[in-house]
């Protein structure tokens, strides 16, 4: 509940339409508390609404006479919408609305909120995940290597055998092919990596066209966008399903157990450190949910293997520390009880998490990125590049 001094007339609503292939999106208001009015929106058919729609709008201001293909023309909005307080209920009716003060909008219309495009991005993954393609497969009886950086490297490693792209420069990965991992085709050292192997190579990509899509003998476009944020997600989770697809996966699924996820939240806590265990097919979800936590938040976290942390990682955790411990399968799941055991003698907050997917299961951390920072004050999109040191220290290795 907002108890600032601020007046209701002063709240900017956005509406991110999550279903683009409903013709009408309707923001049923009326399962929310304290909400007055209602908001609805035609989408107009001659927009490229492959991804969502969103308007911002302060009560009184006049539309822009300029918008982008993805911005939803703020004279289609009959009434607008006053909250008292933020609300979300995207799982409800298919959007997400959203209230900020309007002295931080530009010119009163259509300025973001800090975390915006990883938030479209996080909730556009049901619908991205029913685009992503599945109608190649990869050459059977070779042995196949993947590679990557960052994010892409941890979508690399859940295809199975996968080297860091660096290590692919210093080493080329003996296999027959080698399949590549980069958001926007034009990372440099994957792109070394590829120029250094010299068998065929495949791309999985947001974007058709790239020099990385130039080296390569198959392009896989994941996405059916390039996603603006970058505190990556739906790239990821797309990426994830595309190499499943390319190993003969059924991934029809895994759009309808994501929307289940989405419904899910983690409590916030004021925790600054933050752990996360797994093994198997869920060492890639505890890199990644690291990732996000750092890279989205600013946190201390750190990942382990499992079995790494039962073998002396454990004595720099104390209670300080919040816990997640992927469980698995079989003996690793075992292992991830152990652990749970352990990290509770040591008093640390811990949740031991079932896992189905590595789609699925990286959900539960990007909407604990996006709370967090959100509770923080801190802006997730540009994964702290718009703070002049580490946008001076990015420069600093290019």
């Amino acid at each position: 509940m907002r108890d600032d001094g601020l007046t209701a007339p002063q709240l900017v609503c956005e509406v991110e339409a999550l279903r683009p292939e409903s013709r009408r999106a309707d923001a049923d208001l009326d399962l929310v508390p304290e909400t007055h009015g209602r908001a609805e929106v035609e989408l107009d058919s001659g927009q490229d609404h492959r991804h969502l729609g969103r308007f911002g709008l302060v009560e009184g201001a006049q539309p822009p006479e300029e918008l982008d293909s993805r911005v939803l023309d703020p004279r289609q909005v009959h009434g607008i919408v006053r909250v008292a307080h933020r609300v979300e209920i995207a799982e409800a009716c298919d959007l997400a609305v959203h209230e900020r003060e309007s002295g931080h909008a530009k010119d009163g219309i259509d300025a973001g909120m800090a975390g915006d495009a990883t938030r479209r991005s996080v909730h556009a993954q049901p619908d991205w995940l029913r685009q992503v393609p599945t109608d190649r497969r990869l050459p059977e009886g070779l042995r196949v290597v993947y590679t990557g950086c960052g994010t892409s490297f941890h979508a690399a490693q859940t295809g199975g055998e996968a080297v860091q792209a660096l290590e692919a420069v210093l080493h080329p990965p003996d296999a027959d092919l080698l399949v590549v991992v980069s958001h926007e085709g034009d990372t440099p050292v994957t792109l070394e990596a590829a120029r250094a192997f010299h068998g065929p190579k495949w791309l999985v990509t947001g974007k058709a066209d790239s020099p990385l899509g130039e080296l390569c003998d198959e392009v896989v476009v994941a996405t059916p966008a390039v996603e603006q944020s970058w505190c990556h997600t739906a790239s990821y989770t797309c990426a994830v399903a595309a190499i499943a697809a390319l190993r003969g996966e059924d991934v029809s699924w895994l759009a309808g157990a994501v929307e289940e996820a989405l419904r899910e939240r983690e409590a916030v806590s004021e925790h600054e450190r933050w752990l996360i265990a797994g093994a198997g097919r869920d060492w890639p979800t505890a890199q990644e949910a690291e990732l996000k936590l750092r890279e989205g938040v600013f946190v201390a976290a750190e990942s382990h293997h499992t079995e790494q942390l039962l073998h002396g990682y454990l004595a720099a955790v104390d209670e300080s520390v919040r816990c997640f411990v992927l469980e698995g399968e079989g003996r690793a799941a075992e292992r991830a009880h152990g652990a749970v055991d352990a990290l509770g003698v040591l008093g640390c907050e811990t949740t031991l998490v079932p896992t189905r997917h590595p789609v699925v299961d990286i959900v539960r951390f990007q909407l604990l990125t996006l709370d967090l920072a959100e509770a923080r004050g801190v802006d997730p999109d540009r994964i702290r590049r718009d703070d002049e040191r580490w946008a001076r220290a990015a420069e600093a290795y290019r």
